[in-house]
């Protein structure tokens, strides 16, 4: 067996097969489609993932509306933002979020579950998340996932 014949691959962006997958958040809890989702986007489930680079895929999640929190945390979580002034410190519920958008809510929990650099910022825009059942990417025929 000659060992010169093995290449570690290396993918970059212009080799990444990057594909479409759709989740439907339904009785789902937060974090276990956070996580499942975090991994789908860094590529972790592919045999090809290259830290250094984005080869995962592009999630669209649905129904964000009816995602599940367990416990109390409907209204014990905090999600706390400051506008960077004095006295500018923001601090609402999980609930108040859910109201003004439930998509917000999905987007927070996996952004913190990416890394936090400039390639987890990128990684962050092949997230798309969707209050209804409707999206408008059918053209791009994602694969449908279930957790």
């Amino acid at each position: 067996m000659d060992t010169l014949s093995y290449k570690t691959l290396s993918v970059n962006k212009a080799t990444a097969e990057k594909g479409w997958v759709v989740v439907d958040a339904t009785d789902v809890v937060l974090g276990r489609l956070a996580s499942e989702v975090a991994k789908i986007i860094r590529g972790k489930h592919k045999p090809t993932f290259t830290p250094n680079s984005d080869t995962g895929d592009n999630v669209v999640v649905i129904n964000a509306d009816k995602i599940k929190l367990t416990g109390q945390k409907w209204s014990q979580k905090k999600y706390i933002s400051h506008s960077g002034h004095p006295g500018g410190q923001k601090i609402r519920t999980a609930r108040e979020l859910k109201e003004r958008s439930a998509s917000l809510v999905i987007e927070h929990s996996v952004r913190g579950m990416l890394p936090k650099n400039r390639l987890g910022r990128q990684l962050l825009k092949n997230l798309f998340v969707y209050d209804g059942a409707e999206h408008p990417h059918t053209a791009q025929q994602p694969k449908e996932v279930k957790f």
